[in-house]
């Protein structure tokens, strides 16, 4: 593991923050720094580029954390409060300061842990009837987002194909460790099969209106039953993975139903969505938007695993997750 930032080990110390927290916990993604300040979160965007998203230069991350309050406002309001500067007050680098900016911060209010579903499920927590009113919030949800125009254009079959794509290209290197070279082949070559053969489906979900402005990135761990239903931390980086089917949105969370053991409460997922908004077509689709979801979180894994940031203990983690995932794919095309 490499020696974190500066700017970053400053800000784990309590003092750096308006209010001095009585700790700060510190977690990170391959894209985030995520330090956790009492009834505060705030999050600090990596100077990375992978390809698809680009982090690599101050304004950049000034754009996406306003882009990411905003949009994530749309289904979790009361959580994204504002973005705050990172300042050198003189010296001591401080969170929402007045000095000259170093960096930016979207803050949030803290979910509660015990009521996000990730842990819930854990816990088996997680109900028909709760998944009902997820499905209800997530089809009123789509109905009014946006669609017609770029929304089609990214959402068309021509964006699917190289979104899948990238999946395959982009973990290649990573043939080996994370997957074997014959799983990686057998699912590049289903998933481009599939697409090949179901043309004439993908151009009809564009001409019914069925790609949206979504959410992007929903499974279990973004989704809070707190208050209400929060759904949070959408994809802001890339506007091509967030305007999609919604079969690939619903598809998604079904597949992280199925990797906690809980093909039931996918089903029941599945059945709750299609009664809201009366699309049954989107069956058609699951298994391929199922098996591309689980090689999109093995991607992210991917990344993780590559990230020197990261501890080899929580690598350890990352590579047992990321085997799983590839190994969940390959479990929708037989």
């Amino acid at each position: 593991m490499s020696e974190l930032p500066e700017l970053i080990q400053a800000l784990l110390e309590p003092r750096a923050y308006p209010t001095p927290p009585r700790s700060v916990e510190l977690l990170q993604t391959q894209m985030s720094y995520v330090f956790i300040a009492d009834d505060f979160v705030y999050k600090i965007k990596k100077p990375v580029d992978f390809g698809f998203l680009d982090y690599t230069t101050l304004e950049k991350r000034l754009t996406f954390c306003i882009k990411e309050l905003e949009l994530n406002r749309r289904l979790c309001p009361d959580a994204y409060l504002e973005v705050v500067p990172v300042t050198d007050d003189e010296g001591r680098i401080v969170m929402d300061g007045r000095g000259a900016v170093e960096e930016y911060a979207v803050k949030m209010r803290c979910l509660p842990r015990e009521a996000m579903m990730d842990y819930l499920l854990t816990k088996n927590k997680v109900t028909p009837e709760m998944l009902a009113g997820l499905a209800a919030t997530l089809a009123a949800f789509h109905r009014k987002a946006a669609t017609g125009g770029e929304v089609d254009e990214f959402g068309g079959i021509a964006t699917v194909s190289q979104n899948t794509i990238e999946n395959f290209t982009q973990t290649e290197k990573y043939i080996g460790t994370t997957v074997s070279a014959e799983t990686h082949r057998r699912l590049k070559t289903w998933n481009s099969d599939f697409i090949e053969k179901n043309d004439y489906l993908f151009k009809k979900r564009v001409a019914e209106s069925r790609i949206r402005d979504c959410h992007g990135d929903l499974h279990a761990a973004h989704i809070c039953f707190d208050k209400g239903i929060c759904i949070y931390d959408c994809i802001e980086f890339n506007d091509r993975f967030r305007y999609c089917d919604v079969a690939s949105e619903v598809a998604f969370l079904a597949m992280d139903l199925d990797r906690y053991g809980r093909p039931d409460l996918s089903a029941s997922f599945i059945d709750a969505y299609v009664k809201e908004s009366g699309d049954d077509e989107l069956r058609e689709l699951l298994n391929f938007y199922k098996c591309y979801r689980a090689c999109v979180r093995a991607k992210v894994g991917c990344f993780q695993y590559a990230d020197p940031y990261i501890s080899a203990g929580e690598k350890t983690n990352i590579l047992e997750n990321t085997r799983s995932y590839f190994e969940l794919a390959e479990s929708y095309i037989k």
